[in-house]
């Protein structure tokens, strides 16, 4: 029943006026620690030190490859928005503030804790190996060594402990968080009139002078401007394109063949049972001998009865996982079991049992049931893939020359794009409409802000020239030139009129909603009786049906000391609406018990301390986002 907190919590921090501290995100610690100069923008400081347009383009890569290997099918370019990267930016300038704040109050985190944290905590297990060492392997999967690894954790436990005096030290009393939630959860027994501006607007008839008035309203200016735009044409070289042009020869492709053999091998896997006797490294020597004994004596009995291993392994193994199924364990490939154990069971035939094979986690029995894979796929049938893999190696290696390249062409050949189309045999790609900034979702070169900034420049509209060649994705380089430039301007009359005559119906029609509801709500309030003849409907904050949000809070605003009460709400172009408030229904104490609520109203309040202390740790470090990266509104 207390889910109905974590579905509605943005209401619920709305009510208190909090701000959720968004998680913290890590893009590489070397972003951090290795500061790129050689004039590159700076997009944001932090008490004078510098976040470059590099740094933030390396942070939002790597922000991307992490996605791409751990979902290989979703659609990079979903990242490649300029709200994505500005969510990058931000989550590396909490990163830096954080770790300033921390180095500034010594917060540090012992190699002790480190390993302690990460042998206990659940969230790791993915991680470790059965005995506890990091599984580095895994590691490698998400793009990070072992060393790596302990840095990001290290810093990520330093950040905790600079909001954890924070967070940690809030409470509440039953008496506040009921209040808090009675304010937000009360419900309303209402009953509505709706006066829609549409069901009024056949009544209106704008004059010539009223359409002309409404044109000439500075208000209204930018509502019939047309903004500056340009037709556009563009070529992109990235790793796709570098691809289409190399060409492999058969013994090329069989060379690599051979020499990855062990890529193009299907793992051997091994299906063993296995009967343990448990003795772990705190047992004495008398009580490790006394379990080895016992190991023997079952061997002794499977020696001589093979078939009772099944029947052995339920009743004697201390494996709880395997005891049931007699024993098995299903395949297993190399580096699944704890070396002694995977030496002695890669050691067996199909149909063997082991010795003693002692580990830490005892003793055990091991007979080996079945084998599988190890089989080398053909060249035949290997020859796409390897195909695929050697000509994006080779375009890996390419690219970089071919980025040079590409640079050099467009700036000094800068009236034409034909001639880098054609040396690196790309398409000559044409967008109509292009503006300064990109519309909301939209994604590719046309919306990176350098690549438009570039374009849109003095120069560029002047003299219609190539922009340089502007790293706009991963191994992804671009330029354009403007073919055609429009510069902004408001449109005539002549040709707006029809959209404009449709506005000052819509608003003149929402006045005469309005009219006719508020005086519809002046008659209720003189004479209560007989009220509203709609149906009854129950509204909260949490369940508002199908009414606005701003009828909602009016309503539920309304004082109902004397019912029924009657509020009128202005819907703007949407019209008017009248309410009769006919019963005030408490908050159903169903929904949650008093301490989820206190809970729930603690952890609020601490997230918008959370919110409060790290907004102060900005102004303290002085942050400032600057050039592209700076909101409209301010520069902090």
């Amino acid at each position: 029943m207390f889910e109905f907190f974590r579905t509605h919590k943005k209401l619920l921090l709305g009510l208190l006026i909090l701000l959720i501290i968004p998680s913290f995100v890590f893009f590489g610690l070397e972003g951090y620690t290795r500061m790129r100069e050689g004039g590159n923008a700076t997009v944001a400081r932090i008490a004078g030190e510098k976040i470059t347009q590099q740094e933030w383009d390396l942070a939002h890569r790597n922000q991307v490859e992490r996605v791409r290997r751990q979902m290989p099918n979703a659609d990079a370019a979903m990242f490649d928005t300029p709200e994505m990267k500005r969510l990058t930016l931000d989550g590396l300038v909490r990163e830096r503030v954080l770790l300033r704040a921390a180095d500034e109050l010594h917060l540090v985190t012992t190699d002790e804790r480190l390993k302690r944290l990460f042998v206990s905590d659940p969230q790791f297990a993915f991680l470790r190996n059965p005995d506890g060492t990091v599984n580095r392997d895994m590691l490698s999967a998400q793009g990070m060594t072992s060393e790596m690894f302990a840095q990001r954790l290290r810093a990520e436990l330093s950040m905790r402990q600079v909001v954890g005096g924070v967070t940690e030290g809030a409470f509440a009393t039953d008496a506040v968080a009921g209040k808090a939630f009675d304010a937000l959860l009360q419900q309303r027994e209402v009953r509505v009139q709706r006066f829609a501006a549409a069901d009024y607007a056949a009544k209106v008839q704008p004059s010539d002078a009223d359409i002309q008035a409404y044109y000439d309203d500075p208000v209204n200016a930018e509502r019939f401007r047309a903004p500056e735009q340009a037709d556009v044409e563009f070529l992109v070289l990235d790793l796709e394109s570098i691809e289409k042009s190399i060409s492999l020869s058969e013994d090329e492709l069989r060379k690599y063949y051979t020499e990855n053999a062990a890529r193009f091998t299907v793992p051997e896997e091994r299906r063993a049972s296995h009967i343990l006797v448990k003795a772990d490294a705190s047992m004495s020597a008398d009580e490790r001998a006394k379990a080895r004994q016992r190991a023997e004596e079952i061997l002794a009995r499977v020696n001589a009865n093979p078939a009772s291993f099944a029947e052995e392994a339920r009743r004697n193994s201390q494996d709880p996982g395997s005891a049931q199924n007699g024993g098995d364990l299903d395949f297993f490939s190399r580096g699944a079991m704890v070396k002694p154990f995977e030496d002695a069971a890669y050691a067996l035939a199909v149909g063997a049992t082991s010795g003693i094979v002692e580990t830490d986690f005892g003793f055990h029995i091991i007979r080996l049931t079945d084998t599988r894979g190890g089989e080398k796929k053909p060249f035949d049938a290997a020859r796409a893939e390897i195909e695929r893999e050697v000509r994006g190696q080779l375009a890996q290696r390419r690219f970089a020359e071919a980025a040079v390249d590409f640079g050099n062409l467009v700036y000094e050949q800068s009236d034409s794009l034909k001639p880098a189309a054609e040396r690196f045999k790309l398409e000559t790609r044409i967008a109509n409409g292009v503006t300064r900034t990109p519309a909301p979702g939209l994604s590719g070169p046309l919306a990176n802000a350098r690549l438009l900034e570039q374009l849109f420049s003095t120069e560029s509209i002047s003299s219609k020239r190539n922009t340089e060649a502007i790293e706009v994705g991963p191994n992804q380089l671009a330029s354009a030139r403007i073919v055609r430039h429009q510069a902004a301007r408001t449109l005539p009359l002549d040709e707006v009129r029809a959209a404009v005559r449709q506005s000052v119906v819509a608003l003149q029609a929402s006045r005469l909603a309005k009219q006719q509801g508020e005086a519809r709500l002046e008659a209720l309030r003189k004479s209560p009786e007989p009220g509203l003849e709609a149906p009854v409907t129950i509204v909260s904050r949490a369940m508002p049906g199908d009414l606005p949000r701003d009828a909602v809070q009016a309503i539920l605003k309304e004082p109902a000391t004397s019912l029924p009460a009657f509020v009128g709400v202005d819907l703007g172009r949407e019209g008017y609406l009248v309410a009769q408030v006919t019963k005030v229904i408490p908050r159903d104490s169903a929904l949650a018990t008093p301490q989820q609520v206190r809970a729930q109203y603690a952890q609020s309040w601490a997230q918008a301390e959370a919110a409060a202390y790290y907004e102060a740790l900005k102004a303290r470090f002085d942050v400032k986002f600057e050039g592209p990266a700076a909101p409209a509104s301010s520069a902090r």
